[in-house]
């Protein structure tokens, strides 16, 4: 056979024919050490690990909960949201990250229009238009930061470059302990006290407590059964078993009362199966909210131009840090990092982000950003696009079948939560702890997460502690050499990047700055 015909031999055979060779390659699927059918597994678990946001979400919104005539459409636009964001990281960042509507963001939404839990008192009166609004220009100016460019680096990179490597190196640990906290307390394994703020659920209590003790133990232990289940079958090399251990808890919840059938009739919470309803009242009704951000946005209430910009940067810092986080805890999990310690494409994840916030303002939802959740796919084994692309199907087909996803107790996706958190903690054991420089902001990096109940907080905590320690350190390190200089002992070392510095200032403005000034 002559040279060419075996060229032309080889290019056949190793050209892609069938669909799943199609997806391979533009994923890079096996590339990365993966299947399709791990990809997709993983893309479920992701969804059933964050599917709470479609009915969560409009609750934090609204202080009448499904009372609230906008309520179907805010849960369409979460729906959208969670959908467009997902699909820019399965086709533009191509990795197995899911985004949706945050936590905390929500409640910060919902406490602008006058709902949701009230964290904030605010002087002024905004509507729902104003606050989508608000998301929509910190979304811009999110995009903005991802685009302008210093010397070939985004201002974006630039300010990940600026967080020390010990930070970073916590960053994954904070972020396991935050998973496995939400994961303990959507289980109610870990409840409030009122001495001690939180206490582990009193198993004893199933025998002699009220029918809401009795059900919080319950749930308590869909959770843990859960995690039994995950952790034997990823003992025994079981591919899915974060999805069995789902399962397997949502079955045992149902003589337990914890897994919820009746919503199968459409009948509880205002969910249904009657999804063209939902479509008309988004898109056309009385109460729509798409688009809202440009038809009724900008009618602020006078006075308030100061509040709007600290809300604005707010939001532009928790959505940057919170993904900045995830991103790093989930890719570090999932093994795509760089040789320099920065998750691969991690520009094109920070486009992703950063339209899908823009996107789902104008959808009508809180600030779409990267979800911690992700972590549950990436245990499962999802290491591409296709496992985003596989979680944003789902959340389409959530949109037609609500009550089949609704019926998924919290507890049983917790499980996948707190098993994520378990996988995470690895990573503390590269953490040089002999540097108190490095010790301290490191550990207020992985304390302050879960304790603080932010990601964005304890990345603020470790960045100002790491500044101040570095900053006293080689001042008092710089008048001793001073004082009694020894031919023989180098001149101390400054270790403070002006960007590090001038992002622990942002964290200042973050944390003493108030919101409003009467």
């Amino acid at each position: 056979m002559s040279e060419e015909m075996k060229n032309v031999s080889t290019s056949e055979v190793a050209k892609p024919k069938t669909l799943g060779g199609r997806i391979d390659g533009y994923f890079q699927i096996t590339k990365r050490g993966s299947t399709v059918r791990t990809e997709i597994v993983a893309g479920i678990v992701t969804f059933l690990a964050m599917c709470y946001i479609l009915t969560v979400n409009p609750n934090q919104f609204f202080y009448a909960g499904t009372a609230d005539p906008r309520w179907t459409a805010v849960f369409m636009s979460t729906a959208f949201g969670a959908i467009i964001g997902t699909l820019l990281m399965a086709f533009l960042a191509k990795l197995p990250l899911a985004q949706a509507p945050g936590m905390g963001l929500n409640s910060l939404v919902g406490s602008i229009i006058g709902g949701g839990l009230g964290f904030y008192a605010y002087t002024y009166s905004f509507s729902l238009a104003n606050a989508m609004l608000m998301v929509l220009i910190s979304g811009v100016i999110f995009l903005l930061l991802s685009v302008i460019s210093i010397k070939g680096k985004s201002l974006r990179q630039l300010i990940f470059d600026g967080i020390p490597e010990g930070i970073r190196r916590a960053i994954p640990v904070g972020i396991g302990l935050f998973i496995a906290f939400i994961g303990f307390q959507n289980a109610k394994v870990i409840v409030d006290n009122q001495y001690t703020l939180v206490d582990l659920t009193a198993f004893s209590s199933m025998f002699t407590g009220d029918a809401a003790t009795k059900l919080n133990v319950y749930n308590a232990l869909v959770c843990i059964f859960g995690l039994i289940v995950i952790a034997i079958l990823s003992h025994l090399k079981v591919k899915g078993a974060v999805i069995f251990g789902i399962l397997a808890a949502t079955i045992l919840g149902i003589p337990l009362g914890v897994t919820n059938l009746s919503v199968l009739t459409g009948s509880v919470d205002g969910i249904s199966w009657k999804f063209w309803e939902n479509f008309a009242n988004y898109f056309a009704g009385e109460h729509s909210v798409f688009a809202i951000c440009f038809t009724e946005g900008f009618n602020f209430p006078a006075g308030s131009l100061f509040t709007v910009i600290m809300l604005v940067i707010t939001m532009s810092m928790i959505d940057m840090f919170d993904t900045m986080g995830t991103c790093v805890g989930c890719c570090s999990a999932a093994g795509l990092m760089d040789e320099k310690g920065t998750p691969i494409n991690y520009n094109k994840i920070m486009y992703s982000d950063s339209i899908a916030t823009c996107a789902g303002a104008i959808m009508g939802t809180s600030t779409v950003t990267t979800f911690v959740e992700s972590g549950a796919g990436i245990a499962a084994g999802g290491k591409t696009g296709l496992t985003a692309l596989t979680t944003a199907i789902m959340f389409f087909l959530a949109i037609f079948a609500l009550p089949l996803f609704a019926m998924i107790p919290s507890a049983a996706a917790a499980s996948a939560l707190v098993y994520v958190g378990v996988l995470m903690l690895k990573g503390v054991k590269d953490i040089d702890f002999s540097d108190v420089r490095t010790a301290v902001p490191a550990f207020l990096a992985i304390a302050i997460m879960p304790l603080g109940y932010s990601i964005t907080k304890g990345i603020g905590m470790a960045i100002l502690s790491y500044v101040i320690i570095g900053v006293l350190s080689y001042l008092v390190d710089l008048v001793k050499y001073a004082a009694c200089k020894q031919e023989n002992k180098e001149k101390p070392e400054w270790k403070v990047s002006i960007v590090t510095i001038v992002i622990a200032l942002l964290f200042v403005v973050y944390f003493f700055v108030p919101t409003v000034i009467s």
